[in-house]
């Protein structure tokens, strides 16, 4: 166990999870190892005259740490106590304790609704149902079904159909995700794909690992002895399906996919399952139902010959089906004209584009294809503004089209844009998948972007691209100075921004969700107006998804657009651009390397950050870099160092001159460097200076304009507080601690002030006050529950059961 305890919590201190119990868990670790040190008890330091303890970062170092805890436990039964206590306090922080707590906090139903125009694939369930049933399955694997079929063929409205037919079997709950593979261009991660299961799955944001490999690791302890389904839609490859298999046997894992998956057949067990066109008679019944009950009837010949223009393809009968539904002044008997023309002009051709390979190339296949005639049957149905409408929102492929996106895409207004949305969404084109949300097929979408390519042109398509991108970047750099008010920042984009005087507390909360809920659309409107050669839009949509990374971690995604936004802040910069944007996105990536735990690519990224700055003279991205690099330093244990780096920050600070860039927000980073500079000196037992620097600090954030920064004052009080507890002064920790609960009180920062009231419940504990103690842990139990941090409440609980039992 204490082995695991400290693998777990250098993890954490590195990557940021876990937050600030995380921190203030790690900081116990160095100081339990110190003091063995200092005891005398290590004679090897003893000898060396070294008694500061080196972060353990690999096994071997880990294995030595948690020996040399027990040996020291051994010789003192005080040691003891408290070694075991961090012990306890570790295991919070372990992927193995969150699964047992998530597992009753969340059930997660992601599956989206069924289509109502879904027909028949009564064998399909039949087949599913038969493998569960199943005896002699391997043990301890999941069932795993593969459905592949052509693009069109219904595989997604197979899945969603025959889970929700299952589900009242696997009460735990669905996950689902699109992994967008139609192409290698648009496939999503699975790093990408397991923080979003994990957060669904009931993991805190804090908690998620920034690492691939961590995030499997949690996601199967999430997932053992679960009764879920995932769905794991469009997949690409196996590569990106493996990481995303639960671990337990009783999961029910459906994949969709128009690629062969070797590996997961060969090796993990999956049972394919080939998905054909529908019949000719349950054609005619979905057409039917699409078409509606208002439209007249026709003879069955008639329909029969629209139906058999469609090939079965499920998606070219709903186009087709949408098509009569919304025109009533077009006949069954025009349509199956119309079908039947265009079949013999692909005839005529001798080849049509059937279905993409992975890397996105076209493959031709004989014959026509019943898919691209329904398509071109509706297209010739659209009015001129909606047809054009159609081809502009294909210009690139958007995860989702918001009527933002589809507006600019078009350079129409809202209102037009949610007009003709709803008439591509009745036409089948479009499907809607969320409030004002709407989702291309990838078929429609190729056929949209092919029409687009052919009466547009690259050059509409390019300015419809940067219309999209400096929307986005609008909407993203509002939001994030909701979220972020107070941090200093780069580009045009927040010129005129303001907060309104009386600011509902929860509007940050708020933009952060939006930003949250738009995050997949900013990162592929980085990669089209990188592809496009946007450089100026590129780096200042990084610098806009600042927050939204800060807060929320997704690391993947994170380090993927930021090295993007460094390699165009360096084109833009040697083409008269902004050279201070490109010091600024080494910054912004090497937290994004750090949350996943790529230390050296941080420290290497930071160094590249502060010589670009330095180059073009930018002080305060200069001292930015440099306190980053002192905050990797703390993460290291290397305190001293740290200090340095804040020193070397405040020194570079008061170089900015009267009217230079920065100026205005030099008091608020001078603050917070000093209270770095305290927490360094707190951890290198230099009390008396370390309380004089954090009160210093305290004083600072008071005086900033504005009436001060309670939230930053609350988190000096709780490092006051941290400071007196290491120093064995419980009491004068506990006044601390007072004023940072009544600090974050004022600041509206609810998990703050639970952490706050939680440290301060241990205060009372070591000062032998359990009434008090049982108060305090009650109160911090209901913060942690009305912010749904269900490791706080769980850990709150724990020790309260402790205390009354």
């Amino acid at each position: 166990m204490a082995v695991t305890a400290v693998g777990t919590v250098v993890s954490g201190a590195l990557s940021g999870a876990g937050g600030d119990a995380g921190r203030r868990t790690s900081e116990r670790l160095y100081d339990l190892l110190s003091r063995g040190r200092r005891a005398g008890h290590d004679s090897r330091s003893a000898q060396d005259g070294s008694q500061r303890p080196r972060l353990p970062v690999t096994g071997p170092e880990q294995t030595e740490a948690a020996r040399h805890l027990l040996e020291l436990a051994r010789r003192s039964p005080e040691f003891a106590r408290e070694v075991t206590e961090w012990v306890r306090d570790a295991s919070w922080l372990s992927p193995r304790t969150v699964p047992a707590v998530a597992h009753g906090a969340s059930r997660p139903q992601m599956l989206p609704p069924t289509t109502a125009a879904f027909t028949d694939r009564a064998e399909v369930l039949a087949w599913l149902t038969a493998l569960l049933d199943e005896e002699g399955r391997p043990p301890g694997a999941p069932v795993v079904a593969v459905l592949t079929g052509p693009a069109g063929i219904g595989k997604t409205a197979a899945c969603v159909h025959v889970a929700n037919e299952l589900r009242e079997r696997f009460p735990d709950g669905v996950l689902f995700a699109d992994l967008a593979g139609a192409s290698v261009g648009t496939a999503l991660a699975p790093s990408d794909v397991l923080a979003r299961f994990l957060e669904r799955l009931g993991v805190p944001s804090a908690m998620v690992p920034g690492d691939e490999a961590r995030q499997r690791d949690l996601y199967r302890d999430c997932t053992a002895d679960r009764r879920l389904i995932v769905v794991l839609d469009n997949a690409l490859d196996d590569a990106q399906v493996i990481p995303l298999l639960p671990a337990s046997p009783t999961c029910l894992v459906l994949v969709a996919g128009r690629y062969r998956l070797p590996r997961l057949v060969g090796e993990h067990g999956a049972r394919p399952y080939t998905l054909g066109p529908l019949s000719a008679e349950d054609c005619v019944t979905l057409i039917r139902r699409v078409a509606g009950r208002d439209r007249p009837s026709a003879p069955d010949a008639v329909v029969r010959a629209v139906v058999e223009g469609t090939g079965g393809i499920p998606l070219a009968v709903c186009t087709t089906g949408a098509g009569l539904a919304v025109r009533h002044q077009l006949t069954w008997e025009r349509v199956a004209q119309q079908l039947s023309g265009r079949m013999q002009g692909h005839d005529e051709e001798g080849t049509a584009v059937r279905e993409g390979t992975p890397d996105g190339t076209a493959d031709p296949g004989p014959g026509p294809d019943p898919v691209r005639l329904a398509q071109d049957v509706a297209y010739g149905e659209l009015t001129p503004d909606c047809a054009a409408f159609y081809r502009a929102l294909a210009v690139w492929p958007w995860p989702t089209v918001t009527v933002l996106t589809a507006a600019h895409a078009a350079g129409v207004g809202e209102d037009e844009a949610r007009v003709l949305l709803e008439e591509l969404a009745r036409a089948h084109l479009l499907e809607e998948v969320g409030e004002e949300r709407y989702r291309f097929h990838d078929l429609t979408r190729a056929h949209a972007h092919g029409l687009a390519e052919a009466e547009d042109g690259h050059g509409r398509m390019a300015a419809a691209v940067r219309r999209v991108a400096v929307a986005q970047l609008r909407f993203a750099a509002g939001a994030d100075f909701r979220v972020m008010p107070l941090r200093w920042r780069l580009g045009p984009a927040y010129r005129g921004l303001a907060l309104p005087e009386h600011r509902d507390p929860a509007d940050g909360k708020r933009a952060l969700a939006e930003l949250r809920a738009e995050r997949e659309n900013l990162a592929a409107v980085v990669r089209a107006a990188a592809h496009h050669g946007f450089d100026d839009l590129v780096w200042q949509l990084c610098e806009a998804m600042w927050g939204l990374h800060l807060l929320l971690g997704f690391h993947a995604q994170w380090i993927d657009t930021h090295l993007l936004g460094v390699e165009a802040a360096r084109r833009s910069a040697a083409e008269f651009g902004d050279p201070r944007a490109v010091g600024r996105m080494w910054t912004q990536l090497a937290f994004g390397h750090l949350g996943s735990g790529q230390v050296a690519q941080a420290a290497d990224a930071l160094e590249q950050a502060r010589a670009a700055d330095r180059a073009c003279g930018h002080h305060r991205g200069e001292a930015t870099a440099v306190e980053a690099l002192g905050l990797l330093r703390l993460k290291q244990w290397e305190f001293a160092a740290a200090q340095g780096c804040f020193e070397d920050a405040q020194e570079i600070l008061r170089r900015i001159g009267p009217g230079e860039d920065g100026r205005d927000d030099v008091p608020r980073a001078m603050a917070l460097l000093a209270h770095h500079i305290g927490r360094a000196q707190t951890k290198q037992r230099h009390f008396p200076a370390a309380v004089a620097r954090l009160n210093d600090a305290l004083a600072q954030f008071r005086r900033l304009p504005g009436g001060g920064d309670a939230y930053n004052a609350g988190r000096v009080y709780m490092s006051l507080g941290d400071a007196h507890l290491d120093a064995g002064d419980a009491e004068q920790a506990r006044v601390c601690l007072d004023g940072a609960v009544e600090a974050m009180t004022e600041a509206g920062a609810g998990l703050q002030l639970a952490d706050a009231v939680e440290t301060r419940a241990r205060c009372h504990r070591l000062s032998g006050r359990p009434a008090q103690e049982a108060d305090d842990l009650r109160r911090a139990a209901a913060a942690y529950e009305e912010h749904d941090n269900h490791i706080g409440l769980a850990r709150v609980r724990a020790r309260l059961a402790e205390l009354e039992g």
